[in-house]
């Protein structure tokens, strides 16, 4: 690739890096003198000279006009101008175990069953029940080690529900399983209440009350 007569090109030094083998090019003004022969007033340039001296083709290439006139520069996240924004995350995306309970009015309707299933999928290990009047429930199950380990277990989920001003109905009904379930009696049936303390008490520290595993030799 020939430079012509006028005007004069400004060729850079990634362009460079991408042109065949030993290709030819005539330089106006400045001409680099490090891996390159002159030759009647041309300078040759190798691919294979330029790999050495510029250690490398990087993937590089030099800025657009366009680009720099619109200062993309300055619009690039990391810039010391760039504008930040910190967004506050709205109740729907964060955990149910972050939100706090709230009265609940006696008139106000309870969760519909397909609403009650949706929520479902924010908690572990709880299922949706009937109670006997008919109305909605969740309940959750926990096998522990011996019945001490079932005592510690529901004073500590006493001890969330304390805290949140709102209980569940507890029962170890026998050495080694403790039964939790959760509903608002204000309203006969379930509430966000009911969901927010299911994962407040998931947050709950069981693993050293679990059963040993057996190990077999």
């Amino acid at each position: 690739m020939a430079a012509t007569s006028s005007p004069p090109c400004h060729i850079s030094v990634s362009l460079l890096r991408h042109l065949p083998p030993c290709t030819t090019v005539q330089f106006f003004g400045f001409l680099p003198t490090v891996g390159t022969q002159h030759n009647r007033g041309r300078l040759t340039v190798t691919r294979n000279n330029l790999a050495q001296d510029f250690l490398g083709d990087f993937g590089a290439r030099d800025p657009y006009p366009e680009e720099i006139a619109s200062q993309f520069g300055d619009k690039v996240l990391g810039n010391q101008s760039t504008e930040h924004k910190i967004l506050i995350p709205n109740a729907s995306v964060l955990s149910l175990s972050q939100l706090q309970c709230s009265p609940v009015s006696p008139s106000q309707a309870p969760l519909s069953a397909d609403d009650a299933k949706t929520l479902l999928h924010k908690v572990l290990g709880w299922s949706i029940v009937e109670d006997e009047a008919g109305g909605l429930k969740i309940r959750c199950m926990w096998k522990v080690r011996d019945y001490g380990c079932g005592v510690e277990l529901i004073n500590r989920i006493h001890k969330v529900a304390e805290a949140s001003g709102h209980y569940p109905s507890l029962h170890l009904e026998n050495p080694t399983q403790v039964r939790a379930e959760l509903s608002t009696s204000s309203i006969g049936g379930l509430s966000m209440n009911d969901f927010i303390m299911a994962a407040k008490i998931d947050d709950i520290k069981t693993s050293d009350l679990s059963p040993r595993k057996r190990v077999w030799a």
